[in-house]
């Protein structure tokens, strides 16, 4: 295990369900996959840090199993931060570049940004990202990059994802006790739309939602940039803990059956259907096994798929999105596999729906190229886009001060 860090990417995703830790290295630009481990997740509650001690513990077996396949010391992450408390809140700002037009360089972008950013939020709000949703040039919208344009006047309408700051600090210190220095946080929204989207769907409109167990991280992206974000309180185990209840099953059992058996949609069920539940004495609490119709189990399923997509709408509706979805939705995680999903969605949102697959990585294994791997692979997809990014930043930073001191000779 002497594989030199400068070129492993690390990412973890504590969820509500399993702990993920997923490696990666950069050769020659290319992310290729080198390991990973998965672990039940433990001391979680409704997708938050509940125990701190549990939790560390799935956080260390699962980062333990990803050396071993990897072959390599782990000793930092970027980190996936979700729930209920991210919010999405857009702004705008710029600064004035005085009277005769001048080049834009970095720095004025950066100043832009700075000032459109100074949003008031509540003391215990964190940023996690700031992303620019278009620049303004003297009044000419629908510009993605201003570096060496010309102007007086340069605005940005900004996207500002916030996270409260304990939650996120819970999550990061988690990961240092399992023995992880945090380099950075990713939305898993925002990394799950990395994983999922094609540039077209982004260019046309399309809104990506990662249903995981406790709730459902949404992305809304319009002529290519994030343009809301948000986090509904429904997920799978909303589904699961339906059946347990109506069915008189143990929670295990009631995921087993949803899984095998559940379906969304009443009508698509054979009315004749029958399936025996209860069969196993320790999971059912002692009942006995008894046969129940198909159709019940898509009777109390469907209401709550119904429920989901109409909180969707709401949310979409409420941030000024649903009508500009001209690519459709996206559903990706664990809870995007229920049979019948994807009818819900194309009757009450009335746009073309699909299930996301993340992209898979040179080298990784098929069982990773799953919706509910979406999340940890979009954070290493993200992560190295970042890292690109910052490196070309820096780059041209350098050539512009070996040319200012050359000339100075």
């Amino acid at each position: 295990m002497n594989q030199k860090q400068e070129n492993l990417i690390t990412v973890l995703d504590a969820g509500s369900t399993k702990s993920t830790v997923l490696v990666a290295e950069v050769q020659d630009g290319v992310l290729r996959y080198r390991g990973h481990g998965v672990e039940p997740s433990l001391g979680m509650r409704k997708g938050l840090i509940a125990e701190l001690g549990p939790a560390a513990e799935a956080i260390n077996r699962a980062a333990l199993t990803a050396e071993r396949t990897a072959r390599a010391t782990i000793e930092t992450a970027v980190v996936g931060i979700g729930g209920t408390h991210v919010r999405g809140v857009n702004s705008r700002g710029g600064i004035s570049l005085g009277s005769r037009m001048r080049e834009i360089t970095r720095e004025e972008v950066r100043a832009a940004v700075d000032r459109a950013r100074a949003v008031a939020l509540p003391p215990d709000r964190e940023v996690l990202h700031l992303l620019p949703q278009e620049f303004i040039l003297d009044e000419q919208a629908g510009i993605h990059d201003p570096v060496g344009m010309v102007g007086t006047k340069l605005e940005v309408n900004l996207h500002l994802s916030t996270c409260s700051g304990g939650v996120a600090q819970s999550v990061v210190t988690c990961a240092n006790r399992a023995g992880l220095e945090v380099l950075d946080t990713v939305f898993e929204g925002i990394a799950s739309a990395e994983a999922v989207l094609s540039a077209d769907e982004r260019e046309l409109g399309v809104c990506m939602a990662d249903i995981g167990s406790s709730t459902t991280e949404i992305a809304v992206y319009f002529e290519g940039s994030i343009a809301h974000t948000a986090v509904l309180p429904i997920g799978g185990d909303h589904f699961t803990n339906d059946l347990a209840v109506g069915l008189h099953v143990a929670v295990e059992e009631a995921e087993y059956l949803k899984k095998t058996y559940g379906h969304s949609v009443v009508t698509a069920v054979p009315q004749l259907n029958e399936i025996e539940v209860g069969g196993d004495l320790a999971m059912s609490g002692g009942q006995p096994a008894r046969v129940v119709r198909q159709r019940f189990l898509a009777e109390i399923l469907e209401p709550r798929a119904r429920e989901f997509f109409t909180m969707l709408r709401t949310n979409l509706r409420d941030g000024g999105v649903l009508e500009a979805l001209g690519a459709g939705c996206v559903f990706t995680g664990g809870g995007a596999n229920m049979s019948g999903l994807l009818d819900n969605a194309e009757s009450l949102l009335r746009v073309p729906a699909r299930i996301g697959s993340p992209v898979p990585l040179s080298r990784m294994p098929d069982e990773l190229a799953r919706p509910e791997f979406s999340a940890v692979i979009g954070m290493l997809l993200y992560t190295h886009r970042t890292q690109v990014r910052r490196a070309s930043e820096e780059q041209g930073l350098r050539k512009k001060l070996k040319s200012i001191f050359a000339g100075s000779f």
